[in-house]
């Protein structure tokens, strides 16, 4: 007989969050630590990365913060070191560094044909080339010990490309596609027990987003915003705490049959032809 009690027990593992002094990052690495697990914070500045360490250890968590840069191999392999010397193998790991550039939004003083070559780089790169090479890296330990779970972060525009942000959105819909080959690899080529899934949040208000869904001079809504709103059936924008339940599921033994899985986290958005 399953005992429920212990299908979401992660209590004692080691979970690495990689964008985890971001707006999503921060929230997954505080349920994670709440939930018993030991948590390293990756980021790109090691003050914010330590804050959200010692918010967790405030609540009598264990966590470390690291600076790092996902584009930078070496970055990634020292802090891997690091973790290993803290807290020992990684079982965990959640790629939610990622983000988007004004210069690669198109807009009407910026058309797509002027957009800058290297914005479009940067932000493939931070999306897609960043969770790959984390993959790589923290990967490698879960092969060599047979067992691990890899959540990636993708988003709406991996099902359906949003207009004026497509280097953003291709990127995302790389990063869909890199998790289900990475899930059928890893399963196929070292265990079964390696599992790799990804979330794919609907619309939620960041820093990253706000000037193309609230207006900078009345605090209202766009009509880019407001548009979403109305094709979001449950009516509202996400908040980070929407996404927890569905990651502790994704990290956890309840989902031990479950690899290759994108779930979108987006209030129906997905769902709706829009009549």
């Amino acid at each position: 007989m399953i005992d429920i009690q212990t299908l979401f027990d992660i209590q004692g593992l080691t979970a690495v969050i990689t964008g985890g002094s971001g707006h999503f990052g921060r929230a997954m690495a505080l349920a994670l630590a709440q939930t018993g697990a030991q948590v390293a914070i990756l980021g790109r500045h090691v003050e914010t990365a330590q804050t959200v360490a010692q918010a967790i250890h405030a609540e009598g968590g264990t966590a470390l913060g690291i600076a790092c840069d996902v584009l930078s191999r070496a970055s990634l392999e020292q802090s891997r070191e690091q973790i290993a010397s803290t807290f020992g193998s990684v079982d965990i790991l959640i790629n939610a560094a990622g983000g988007n550039s004004p210069a690669a939004t198109t807009s009407t003083e910026q058309s797509f044909f002027d957009l800058d070559a290297e914005a479009i780089n940067y932000v493939f790169g931070l999306n897609c080339t960043g969770t790959l090479q984390s993959c790589q890296v923290f990967g490698r330990n879960m092969a060599e010990q047979g067992h691990g779970c890899i959540v990636n972060v993708t988003s709406m525009s991996a099902f359906r490309p949003l207009t004026r942000v497509p280097a953003y959105s291709a990127a995302k819909a790389a990063v869909a596609n890199f998790t289900q080959w990475l899930a059928v690899h890893m399963a196929q080529e070292y265990s079964p027990a390696i599992r790799v899934n990804a979330i794919a949040p609907g619309f939620f208000l960041t820093e990253q987003n706000r000037y193309l869904m609230v207006d900078s001079q009345s605090g209202a809504m766009t009509p880019r915003g407001q548009a979403i709103i109305e094709h979001t059936p449950m009516g509202r924008l996400g908040t980070p705490e929407d996404l927890l339940g569905t990651l502790l599921w994704l990290v956890s033994p309840a989902s031990a049959f479950v690899t290759g899985a994108v779930i979108p986290i987006d209030g129906g958005f997905s769902s709706f032809s829009g009549v």
